[in-house]
């Protein structure tokens, strides 16, 4: 009898999991950063406790093709409203298409545990959290990678964070549409700050215009990759 040969390619197509916060990154694709997982159950709750890992990459994947399950007991729930549908390793297990995970991306990050083969997630299972990052403040410099996602650097660090609609702008500017510190700072505050409230359409549309990394104060949340809150800043304040 001849012996089965081992295509090759064998080991690279073989399904790899991945846990950690997930952002949409176009159109039916999402990244994440793999976090390290570990199971807890008090009770009748069951939750993930996410933590760095050191050294991990991001990773960008296709998902249109993909199951996805949720922790809500119905697929176009924005919160669980106090019932949730997981089983017995804490995984979501009602049934919802990609296009659910579309939606819930464009709120913000989703805790997802992703099976993937390649560049293609195959199953996407929706997660709860034990305890959700914290956030911070920082003052440093913002580079746009698109219009969802920026570059921050402080410290000599540089990390990626990701925004959506609720993302909190203040400018120093006279309206919300001026270019980047345009004219005079009729709205900054004694320390330098913006304090005229805007959106984050101005904030993607400021950052579109900017040719170099714009100095701000950020409100964020490290550990999730994401991006609340941004202050315009004039001079060296």
């Amino acid at each position: 009898m001849g012996v089965l040969a081992v295509p090759a390619s064998a080991e690279a197509t073989a399904a790899k999991v991945v846990y950690g916060y997930a952002w949409a990154d176009g159109a039916g694709h999402l990244r994440i950063v793999p976090k390290s997982a570990t199971f807890v159950r008090k009770g009748e709750f069951r939750s993930y406790r996410l933590k760095p890992v050191a050294g991990a990459k991001e990773v960008r994947l296709d998902y249109t093709g993909a199951s996805f399950r949720r922790v809500t007991v119905a697929c176009d729930l924005k919160e669980t409203e106090g019932q949730v549908a997981l089983d017995a390793k804490g995984l979501g297990r009602t049934a919802c298409e990609p296009g659910d995970l579309t939606d819930g991306l464009a709120r913000g990050p989703v805790p997802l545990r992703v099976e993937y083969r390649g560049t293609e997630a195959v199953r996407i299972n929706e997660f709860l959290v034990t305890e959700w990052p914290g956030t911070r403040t920082a003052r440093g410099t913002l580079k746009r990678v698109n219009d969802t996602t920026v570059l921050f650097t402080t410290g000599g660090k540089t990390v990626k964070l990701g925004y959506t609609h609720a993302a909190g702008f203040y400018r120093t500017t006279a309206r919300c549409r001026d270019g980047w510190l345009a004219g005079k700072p009729v709205n900054a505050d004694k320390h330098g700050l913006g304090k005229k409230s805007c959106t984050s359409v101005d904030l993607t549309k400021a950052l579109r215009a900017a040719e170099h990394p714009v100095l701000v104060k950020i409100d964020y949340t490290p550990e999730a990759g994401g991006l609340n809150e941004v202050w315009e800043v004039f001079g060296d304040a």
